[in-house]
Formats: structure tokens, C-alpha cells, sequence
């Protein structure tokens, strides 16, 4: 069984979810890519790629708690930036590597585009499996 979830809170997606986990021993949850919006919609720090990375991180993390995980038990990430240069792809893992996802080694693959989704977006993260501590009761949609 598959449990997609919307988090209460963060920018309701348009045809996706924010998570989803898939009922196999003690869960998997697997995420959208976590973008740099607020509860409204809008995009924080624009022309800014290291606020839109937290951004991106707390979002990813509310994402991940609501599904009952967290940062700290993510396998693997998939970080992407929209520049073609090697330090801006390297200030972005800068920050990665101080959030909860640096607790414990996952795998990740970042990588440097062309464009993201919406208009000034410069960074997305996507993660798979979170292992769930609990199944969620409250914050789902």
C-alpha cells in the first residue's frame, strides 16, 4: 500500500505530492523534490541560491517529519542548481552538509541545470526513503 501525502503548511503542490510512503516492514518514504517556497507560495531569496537551499531544506524536512521521518535517516538526495559553475554547486553542498542529512552518510548526486520549475528557482532537492518511525496521524492531507 501507498500513502501519498500533502503536508499541511508548505505550498500545496500542483499534481504531486510532498511525500509518499509505501507500506514494506518499517516504511519508505519517498519525496518530491523539496523547492524553495513558502507556505504561500512564494519563492524565498530570490537570486539567492543559499537561501533558497534552507529553504529548500526545511521544506524537505517538513516534508519527511509529516511522514513520519526526518533528515537524519535519508538514503539518498538528488540536489540540483541552476548554474554551470563548480563553486556555486559547491556552496549549495556547503549547506547541505550542515543540515540534519550530513548525521549520517546517504547518498546523493548533485548536479548543475539549465532551468527548475518555477520562475527564479535555483535549487530542488528530492530525497528516497526515510524510514518511518511511526505512520502519521495528523498533518496529512
Amino acid at each position: 500500500m501507498t500513502n501519498y501525502i500533502k503536508v499541511a503548511g508548505l505550498f500545496p503542490p500542483p499534481d504531486y505530492a510532498h511525500a509518499a510512503i509505501v507500506e514494506v516492514g518499517d516504511g519508505l518514504v519517498f519525496t518530491a523534490g523539496a523547492v524553495p517556497l513558502d507556505a504561500a507560495g512564494e519563492l524565498v531569496g530570490p537570486n539567492d541560491v543559499i537561501a533558497q537551499t534552507k529553504q529548500v531544506l526545511v521544506n524537505l524536512d517538513a516534508a519527511l517529519r509529516t511522514a513520519g521521518s526526518d533528515l537524519e535517516k535519508v538514503v539518498n538526495t538528488t540536489v540540483y542548481v541552476v548554474s554551470n559553475d563548480p563553486k556555486d554547486l559547491s556552496d549549495v553542498w556547503s549547506i547541505v552538509r550542515q543540515s540534519g542529512l550530513r548525521i549520517k552518510p546517504h547518498t546523493s548526486t548533485l548536479l548543475g541545470v539549465a532551468v527548475l520549475g518555477y520562475t527564479g528557482q535555483l535549487e530542488q532537492e528530492s530525497s528516497e526513503w526515510g524510514q518511518v518511525n511511526r505512520w502519521p496521524s495528523q498533518g496529512c492531507r
